[in-house]
């Protein structure tokens, strides 16, 4: 495997590497794997969990931090255009109780 290191020590691994230690992990067991890579149990089952979750794009760190983002953006968006539906629907609420008081004849009779 060539992972990258970084400045601070941090472990660099690509999806492939990611996949391949899973797979590992599945055949030789997970406390063997972990210590052949000094992994951290819980970046392997955060792996893993992501692999099920979301498949083997689950595994780009890029991919998932783009998809959150789209998400919140589309939850914003989703909130933004509740809020104008509900004030035009109060708009048009309105304009009906007005025109009820101004014509009174209007009005359904029971």
């Amino acid at each position: 495997m060539s992972m990258k290191v970084t400045e601070s020590g941090t472990k660099k691994f690509t999806k492939d590497e990611k996949l391949a230690i899973i797979r590992e992990a599945a055949e030789n067991g997970v406390k063997v794997t972990l210590a052949k890579y000094d992994l951290y149990p819980a970046t392997f089952y955060y792996w893993r969990h992501n692999l099920a979750k979301h498949g083997e794009d689950g595994l780009n760190h890029r991919t998932m931090k783009d998809q959150q983002a789209e998400i919140k953006r589309l939850e914003k968006e989703n909130e933004a255009l509740k809020l104008l539906l509900a004030e035009k629907e109060l708009e048009g609420k309105l304009k009906d109780d007005l025109l009820k008081k101004k014509y009174p004849e209007l009005r359904k009779k029971p």
